[in-house]
């Protein structure tokens, strides 16, 4: 019963990372674009526009669940890496402060 119960749980957790890595796709896809037109507004006005409020949503989740498990975040590196969409090209160990 125990091989079936295993199986089980590992079928579900890759179908939930294969479901993640999709969704992050989708997601960075959607940011590049949001800064695209951020930095288009930035090089016809000359000042660079706020993140949308839902990027600035889903980034709170995404660096409230790192908190969560435990990582000490360096919040103004991160949020400057949003800005910028570089997000997405480090690990999370990149943002957490040094010691």
């Amino acid at each position: 019963m125990g091989f079936l119960s295993n199986f089980k749980k590992d079928i579900e957790s890759a179908k939930r990372e294969k479901a993640s890595q999709m969704n992050g796709k989708h997601l960075k896809k959607l940011l590049k674009k949001f800064k695209e037109e951020r930095d288009r507004i930035e090089k016809k006005t000359g000042s660079r526009p706020q993140i949308d409020q839902s990027t600035q949503m889903f980034m709170q989740k995404v660096l409230t669940a790192w908190i969560d498990e435990g990582r000490d975040i360096d919040e103004e590196r991160f949020w400057k890496e949003v800005d910028h969409n570089r997000q997405f090209t480090h690990t999370i160990e990149y943002y957490e402060r040094r010691h």
